[in-house]
């Protein structure tokens, strides 16, 4: 998502080093840029709305030169996108840049607007500004005043800090967001991704969580926040530049599956209070108050997000009791849906800009739906054009089949539901406090798999040659089959069917020998033992089984030829742990049979016609 570029050196430097630093790192999408240079005068700081092209021609006629400099583009999270809410946030004579989210951003505004401190923007990162300037007031020097602060705050962050009086030191710091350090021969560097600076060095270091870096432009120190120094090792990063910007990975497809934990978290934070059970949102006009109006929910989608879409379902209508029903953006419009004012009319959409799920908003619109769009892409064409929007904290997907987009929609519909549930009525607190304490495990869990990735990935060289599958899932965990099914059939051009196991006797039975697998999702829910028959009857037609089933499940052991185990959680958030592994094995399959994993043939990603 967000960008971060930092320089400090013996030599001064224009602002031009900082842009292309910047440039490098335009793949992860922003929607705002700016720049702060530290001279002997004092700051300079620059920023614009929009791409960096409009970053340059602001400054086109400065010339911006110093032995120090921040840089960043911005994705929205706390505000809209605006100049005023773009970073560099300065107070006094701090300035940050800061990528992730601060929790308690707002008790400590308020606690700085009552000591004296007046604010700009609608971020929190300049809280962050405030704070640190507050610790000067107080007597600290600018390296204890920064690591004060991060004390202090609660969330997830990668920062650069500058000090006016201090212009021989540039900080850097992570929590939970990536932030590397970059030693030159003329000075040092940090930054959010390795791209961003391998044009001016190839050595590298990486912080670890709560660790500061202190550049000078000669040498370097590293701290810990309880303020011990500590050693870090250097890494030698031997990368062209098209493998840079995919972080190591061959493919940014697999770099987008590895991301997914992050993207996860990206989703949840700031949104949940595991203490109260409670979930907030950023923008939302729909009032507790205003549910009680509500008498059904209808969501719209195409593609995967149709398929979240169905999770969805099963998700709100278990926590929130209310009907939901779903629909094919693309045949919405057409059979005159009934919706009205007492309709949640929800659009999902990666891209925000889909020409059904588009046509289908304007539909809802017209008869009086609230609609609500679930989107990745800020200021985007069908949020612009829904009243309330939860964004999905994806950051930017390049490969065209979508995977950390998709899972980032289900944390936001088990969000929305658990919302909902609780405004309504329908959800008490312990409930809810033990699912967000599910959701808060996911990305773990997730992470668990993405480290067995090596297995899958012999499994998909048995199984790469075979010319059709069929993936079985029943209740919440169909709608996975149907995704799975896509994701094979996306990548790797091999025929794939997604189908409710329960209705496998009404047709599909008929494919099964021994040259089509099936994908069985057999995790322990309420129709486990149904999914077992389906098993058997499998086996009795000698068809080939790869059973995805929880850790611990031996039951299956000898009944199916591959087992590929998961952790488990509660039933509304298996889904989010079966997606993980079908993205693996097809992307696996694609990538041994040689094919275009990230741009498949006659795919586009954002499909913005009918």
């Amino acid at each position: 998502m967000c960008g971060i570029v930092g320089y400090i050196g013996p030599r001064e430097i224009t602002h031009h080093v900082i842009l292309a630093c910047l440039k490098r790192l335009e793949y992860r999408g922003y929607d705002s840029a700016g720049i702060a240079v530290l001279s002997e005068d004092g700051f300079e700081i620059r920023r614009s709305l929009g791409k960096l092209k409009k970053l340059e021609e602001l400054i086109a006629m400065d010339s911006l030169k110093g032995k120090a400099g921040l840089g960043h583009t911005r994705w929205a999270t706390h505000g809209r996108p605006s100049e005023i809410n773009a970073h560099p946030h300065r107070a006094g004579e701090v300035v940050v840049v800061h990528n992730g989210i601060i929790e308690n951003y707002l008790a400590i505004k308020e606690e700085l607007q009552a000591a004296g401190h007046t604010f700009k923007s609608e971020t929190d990162t300049e809280v962050l500004s405030h704070l640190i300037q507050n610790y000067l007031f107080e007597g600290l020097g600018f390296v204890e005043a920064v690591r004060s602060a991060l004390r202090r705050v609660q969330g997830s962050y990668a920062i650069g800090v500058m000090c006016r009086r201090e212009p021989g030191i540039l900080i850097g710091a992570r929590k939970e967001s990536p932030l590397i350090v970059g030693l030159g021969d003329e000075g040092h560097f940090i930054a959010s991704d390795i791209p961003a600076v391998l044009d001016h060095t190839r050595r590298m270091v990486f912080l670890d969580d709560e660790e500061m870096a202190i550049l000078g432009p000669g040498d370097i120190r590293f701290l810990n926040l309880a303020g011990r120094e500590i050693h870090k090792k250097e890494h030698w990063i031997d990368w062209s530049p098209v493998m840079a910007e995919k972080g190591g990975f061959k493919h940014f497809m697999q770099k987008e599956i590895f991301e997914q934990p992050r993207a996860i978290i990206d989703t949840f934070r700031g949104r949940v209070v595991p203490e109260t059970g409670e979930v907030a949102w950023e923008h939302f006009s729909l009032a507790p108050g205003d549910m009680a109006t509500l008498r059904r929910v209808a969501i719209v989608a195409c593609g995967t997000s149709f398929h979240a879409a169905l999770v969805g379902k099963f998700t709100i209508e278990h926590l929130c009791r209310m009907p939901v029903e779903v629909d094919l953006a693309s045949e919405f419009r057409y059979r005159e849906p009934i919706v009205g004012p007492d309709t949640l009319l929800i659009l999902i959409s990666q891209s925000g800009e889909t020409a059904d799920t588009l046509a289908a908003l304007r539909e809802g619109e017209e008869k009086g739906a609230h609609t609500l769009a679930i989107c990745n892409v800020v200021e985007s064409s069908i949020v612009r054009g829904c009243r309330d929007v939860i964004y999905t904290h994806a950051g930017p997907e390049i490969g065209v089949a979508s995977t950390k987009a998709f899972v980032t929609q289900l944390t936001a519909l088990y969000l929305l539901a658990i919302y909902l549930g609780r405004v309504q009525g329908r959800l008490d607190k312990d409930i809810s406090r033990r699912m967000i304490q599910d959701l808060i495990c996911i990305p773990h869990q997730v992470e668990s798999i993405l480290e067995a990735s090596a297995s899958i990935r012999e499994i998909a060289r048995d199984y790469m040659h075979f010319t059709d599958f069929l993936y079985l899932g029943r209740g919440i965990n169909y709608p996975i089959a149907l995704e799975g099914a896509l994701k094979l059939k996306e990548i790797s051009y091999i025929h794939a069917e997604g189908y409710p196991a329960g209705e496998m006797k009404h047709g599909p039975i008929a494919l099964i020998d021994e040259d089509v697998p099936t994908i069985m999702l057999a995790t322990r829910n309420s129709t486990y033992s149904k999914v077992v028959s389906n098993i058997e009857e499998i086996r009795a037609r000698r068809g080939k089984i790869i059973a995805v089933v929880n850790e611990g499940d031996r039951d299956l052991e000898g009944k199916v030829d591959t087992i590929i185990p998961i952790p488990v959680n509660n039933h509304l958030l298996t889904p989010i742990i079966l997606t993980v592994p079908l993205q693996l094995l097809a992307y696996y399959i694609a990538d041994l049979k040689g094919t275009d994993v990230d741009q498949p043939r006659n795919l586009a990603k954002s499909v913005t016609v009918e």
